[in-house]
């Protein structure tokens, strides 16, 4: 660091008395902080994907009735499936709407006010969807679903930039798994919640439906009561005070001060710098390696075969003679298993590292889906196939769980510096949602023309995927940004033989 930066800050930039690379035990303050930010974030994304599902028939029976009520003849059955598919399709559109502001907003309002602000969504599709039976109007309900899709979309690319700009260095991949543990805590919450036993018969669906409002709620009841990022207050507000302030009470006393030393190294060497816009990312070719890496993982988190494993696993099911009443509760474990796996993820990623937990996640994905194609395949030959078929979802799904599913996000936000990370959440986010609407237009597709073979086409996405990480991704375990900044950097001059990078290697922007 320069002297006269040192000399600047030097009131600041205590010497820390502790490795602050060290993993310990996570501040209290902290853990509510991430439980706060994700119970109205990622979670309300998960849970909206799986609470859907229960009351499908519910859903479709009202459309027909108010058909009836408006036209005196019922619906057809070809537009009953357009209306459905649009009611449940809607919210990817939403979604895509949702992660391309999130990253201006989270400039604009920051972090912490773009996760307040985006539960107005959440709660105007509660309420919409919720009124829906009772109005008589089905078009409440494609709103509603509209709103939650921007909301998911929001929450997706803010919240791991606030998650990952609290947590110390050390704890980075731990707490940016809270975006993974709350979509699978989600999704597992929604398939409970659809239950008969609780909200899954058919007087119940509109409450069902409306139930989102409530992590909206409680995100904007402990929200309030923690900071701002500190990378945000230090680098894009000039706020030292404030910075200091939210370390304080995030890291405790005695380990804000080489977090606080971290986050003066990156503004100083972004001095200068402004928040980039998407399309400036694409035109640094400093960051194109990053920018390559975390387009072809968010692709890959879709269309690695995970939605087609949820969206078939009740043909599975059945095959194995599961009764068809009891499906709903084997669906229920395949949530319970992704959500296990998520919470494994979380306790392992500052042990083995980011990199050995994603590829391995694929390398087990890509032996699943041979599995799987060999127990389809062989399913009428002897009874045992359809039980190897039921192990391979769930195979399949605590593979995703441990590396894939989790650690997408976490890259995400560590290959990029401050000026590039709220751009880098734009791009990978709309190729996310993109891929997520992809998947479902094209896959029925791929099933009628081949069959059980289908999944061979994601045992081509998994090795490939495998083999990019381990050949290309540095680990970036127990490093701050500028340092997994620089490895892209230095990996990348290697590789080309170019020592032109030579110096800050950062601010170099040729290769």
């Amino acid at each position: 660091m320069p002297k006269e930066y040192v000399d600047e800050y030097e009131p600041l930039l205590i010497k820390p008395v502790k490795d602050s690379k060290r993993l310990k035990f996570p501040n209290k303050s902290l853990l509510l902080a991430v439980f706060a930010a994700c119970v109205g974030g990622t979670f309300q994304y998960g849970y909206n994907i799986s609470v859907i599902n229960s009351p499908t028939m519910y859903v479709q029976d009202f459309i027909n009735q108010t058909w009836v009520n408006r036209y005196q003849t019922e619906i057809s059955s070809d537009a009953l499936t357009l209306l459905w598919s649009t009611i449940v399709s809607i919210f990817t559109l939403g979604g895509l709407v949702g992660v391309t502001i999130g990253g201006t907003l989270s400039v604009k309002l920051g972090r912490k006010r773009t996760l307040l602000t985006n539960n107005l969504f959440s709660l105007t599709a509660a309420l919409l969807m919720g009124l829906s039976s009772s109005a008589g109007l089905f078009e409440l309900l494609i709103i509603g679903r509209f709103f939650s899709g921007i909301n998911a979309g929001i929450a997706l690319s803010v919240q791991p930039l606030y998650l990952g700009e609290i947590a110390p260095t050390a704890l980075r991949g731990a707490m940016g798994m809270g975006t993974s543990i709350f979509i699978t805590g989600g999704i597992l919450t929604g398939q409970v919640m659809g239950l008969k036993e609780l909200l899954g018969k058919r007087e119940y669906w509109p409450i069902l439906l409306s139930t989102t409002s409530i992590p909206a709620i409680l995100q904007l009841l402990i929200l309030p009561w923690f900071p701002e990022s500190p990378r945000y207050l230090f680098i894009d507000k000039g706020d030292d005070e404030a910075c200091k302030k939210a370390l304080r009470q995030l890291h405790g006393a005695e380990d804000c001060h080489a977090a606080l030393e971290d986050i003066a190294k990156e503004k100083n060497n972004l001095a200068g710098f402004q928040a980039k816009k998407p399309w400036e990312l694409f035109a640094d070719r400093s960051v194109r390696w990053q920018l390559l890496t975390i387009v072809l993982l968010n692709m890959a988190q879709q269309l690695n075969g995970i939605n087609a494993i949820y969206f078939y696993a009740d043909y599975v099911f059945k095959q194995s003679g599961i009764p068809a009443d009891k499906i709903p509760y084997a669906t229920v474990g395949t949530g319970a298993c992704e959500c296990i796996t998520a919470l494994t993820c979380g306790l392992l990623i500052e042990y083995l590292g980011r990199k050995v937990l994603i590829t391995g996640g694929y390398i087990l994905m890509s032996i699943c889906c041979i599995l799987f194609t060999l127990t389809l395949t062989f399913q009428d030959v002897s009874p045992v196939f359809p039980y190897l078929s039921m192990a391979c979802v769930f195979a399949f799904i605590l593979s995703f769980g441990l590396g894939p599913g989790g650690v997408t996000n976490i890259l995400t936000t560590e290959l990029f510096t401050q000026a590039s990370r709220p751009a880098a959440f734009i791009i990978s986010g709309s190729v996310n949602w993109l891929s997520f609407f992809f998947v479902g237009l094209v896959f029925p597709f791929i099933v009628i023309g081949l069959q059980q073979y289908c999944f061979l086409v994601f045992l081509v996405v998994c090795s490939s995927v495998a083999l990019y990480i381990f050949l290309v991704v540095p680990e970036t375990k127990n490093k701050t940004f500028v340092e997994i900044q620089n490895d892209f950097q230095s990996s990348k001059n290697t590789k080309l033989g170019n020592s032109d990078g030579a110096g800050t290697i950062l601010l170099s922007t040729s290769i």
